[in-house]
């Protein structure tokens, strides 16, 4: 199947510049649905499949950053969107940072789930875990490491996790990007410098406990950008901490909550 242009995704709402909300490693669209559906009373939402995931599974290489970053921008520009607030979470973070880069004239603002890039160090074990995944009893171990002690997992992620990687093509597709993205042991790092001064408000979202991408990267970043630090939430914000995450969202925007 030829790629995809634009990417599939699920629009919510109308109404202003758009909310783009794209996903992390072995997610897709859906996984933001809740956060769509909260955010869509503000505003239209539009949550993408990234390359090499979900409906986009099927992909001609082996997507990295930069290639779910110029995919992003290729589908925005199908779209006829010229505006947009882009928010991604852990690989979607480091992906719309790239593609904020490469187009800051499109960019209202950055949100950012403990995303990607921000420093040299990442659980690349974990991630290789997490993309092997077969069957539901290893999900439910492995996804443990993805929330803070103290959060409640999805009773149905499990099993909704084992499924998708059951899917034709996924698991093998998750283990070749996971190697692309790793460098050794942890990921290559961003130019935050670069970031901070391409001229948009960017707002960082990275919970105390996160297994994956370590909350001290948040801290080291440029002071430029505004940070919310969530104690106790690991690294799924978005699920662990779902009201306070819209409201940090809806503040960034300069709208109630």
């Amino acid at each position: 199947m030829p790629n995809p242009n634009p990417l599939p995704h699920r629009r919510y709402g109308a109404g202003g510049p758009p909310l783009v909300l794209i996903h992390g490693f072995g997610a897709d669209r859906l996984s933001m649905g809740s956060l769509a559906r909260a955010l869509s009373a503000r505003r239209e939402v539009i949550a993408f499949d990234l390359p090499g995931h979900g409906a986009a599974v099927e992909w001609d290489e082996t997507p990295n950053a930069v290639v779910c970053a110029k995919a992003m921008l290729a589908s925005l520009d199908a779209m006829g969107i010229g505006r947009a607030v882009i928010t991604g979470h852990s690989l979607g973070g480091a992906v719309a940072s790239l593609a904020a880069m490469r187009r800051p004239d499109l960019v209202e603002r950055l949100v950012l789930l403990a995303p990607g890039g921000f420093g040299p160090q990442m659980n690349a074990a974990l991630l290789r875990r997490y993309a092997a995944i077969s069957t539901e009893a290893e999900a439910s171990d492995v996804l443990k490491s993805f929330f803070g002690p103290a959060s409640r997992m999805p009773p149905a992620l499990p099993r909704q996790t084992a499924e998708q990687r059951n899917q034709p093509g996924v698991r093998d597709m998750l283990k070749r990007i996971v190697t692309t993205i790793s460098k050794g042991e942890g990921q290559g790092v961003l130019p935050l410098a670069d970031l901070a001064a391409a001229g948009f408000p960017i707002t960082l979202i990275w919970g105390t406990q996160d297994e994956v991408l370590p909350v001290a990267q948040s801290i080291a970043a440029p002071a430029e950008m505004a940070r919310h630090i969530l104690p106790g939430v690991g690294h799924m914000p978005h699920i662990e901490a779902p009201e306070l995450v819209v409201r940090i969202i809806a503040n960034a925007l300069g709208e109630r909550a």
